[in-house]
């Protein structure tokens, strides 16, 4: 159809009549006169409407399954998420108290030695720098840190501070091979130094070649000018192995560390140094040895009596349980054996006797 002028016209009379239409229904309501007219035209485009509908509808569900598919998504990311962190509550209770008790720990540490710590935890293991033996904790130079100061833990040594950032800091372990600390031994105060190994137990040199050292032999740092780098009295390993002095001026054993330096969580800071030093009071108790069991010595003799180490019968293999000890048996047999050999004898006499009368008795009969 041509856009004409006529069109034009026809159109707007169409739209006219069409509002006209609508008000009437409108306003007519149940009664409207064009009611019939609208039940046949839902009659006739009912069934096209509904096929229309079917083809269309998953279009339409489609449309709007993508256009809710954020939402959802939204939704489920946040489940996961709240999955999540339900999943560490529960998982972490083992940790926490495993945190707590490394914490105790190294409070009592720093009790028995009076230092002043600031806890702290490792929050990365090996620096960037090199393949040094080095751990990062989260307390820096906010918190009072500064370099060259001891750090330890629930066990004893850890190693020392050397580098310090605002909130952070580098400490050099004590398995380092760059890391030496004076030590002093339990009981004798021989001194050496400790070097690290690596994985492998500190080598320590002692000052004296012919220092007496034995295995289970404990060592604590004996500390610096000034308490820096290291505090005096902290636990740093019991000897594993010593080697032969030889002669030489100084002689080297193997110490093994009792910080686990592969498995370091809570470490504290000496920021505040003991004002005596603690000597051993930092080290662990030892466990005391268990005491002998007494034991007796019985001899055997000849007649079955057993007798102890200090000469006292204290048995007889032949007694029965229940019976007399042995003295008082042989004492009564004797007695009995005594008594049968009377018995006898003066049944016999009676005897006699008896015999005598009965033949007393016979001569009489005969007589009468």
């Amino acid at each position: 159809m041509r856009d004409t002028r006529e069109s034009r016209l026809l159109l707007v009379l169409l739209i006219a009549i069409a509002f006209a239409l609508i008000t009437v229904d409108i306003r007519g309501g149940e009664e409207s006169p064009v009611d019939g007219a609208r039940q046949a035209a839902a009659t006739v485009f009912g069934p096209v409407e509904n096929g229309v509908a079917a083809a269309v509808d998953p279009v339409g569900n489609a449309i709007g399954a993508v256009r809710d598919s954020g939402d959802r998504h939204d939704r489920i990311a946040a489940l996961e998420r709240e999955n999540a962190a339900l999943k560490a509550r529960l998982g972490s209770d083992d940790r926490n108290n495993s945190r707590v008790r490394q914490l105790d720990a190294m409070m009592k540490n720093a009790g028995a030695g009076q230092y002043g710590i600031k806890g702290a935890e490792v929050i990365a293991i090996g620096a960037a720098q090199g393949f040094s033996w080095t751990i990062t904790i989260d307390a820096g130079s906010n918190d009072g840190i500064k370099r060259d100061m001891t750090v330890l833990n629930g066990q004893g040594l850890v190693g020392r501070v050397t580098t310090v950032g605002p909130d952070t800091a580098t400490v050099l372990l004590a398995s380092d091979p760059d890391f030496t600390v004076g030590t002093r031994m339990e009981r004798t105060d021989e001194l050496g130094f400790a070097t690290g190994q690596g994985s492998r137990p500190l080598s320590v040199q002692f000052l004296n070649g012919k220092a007496k050292v034995k295995k289970g032999d404990r060592l604590v740092t004996f500390g610096s000018s000034k308490d820096k780098p290291f505090v005096p009295g902290v636990p740093v390993g019991e000897v594993v192995r010593v080697d032969p002095s030889g002669g030489d001026l100084t002689r080297t054993v193997y110490v093994k560390p009792y910080v686990g330096f592969t498995k370091l969580d809570i470490v504290g800071i000496v920021v505040q140094a003991p004002r005596e030093d603690p000597r051993d009071m930092v080290l662990p108790k030892k466990p005391e040895k268990p005491k002998p069991t007494p034991t007796v010595t019985v001899t055997l003799q000849p007649n079955g009596d057993l007798v102890d180490g200090g000469g006292k019968v204290v048995g007889n293999i032949h007694e029965k349980p229940g019976t007399k000890p042995t003295g008082n048996t042989t004492g009564e047999q004797a007695g009995n054996t005594g008594n049968s050999t009377r018995n006898p004898a003066g049944n016999s006499t009676a005897n006699a006797d008896n015999a005598a009368d009965s033949g007393n008795a016979a001569n009489d009969q005969e007589q009468g």
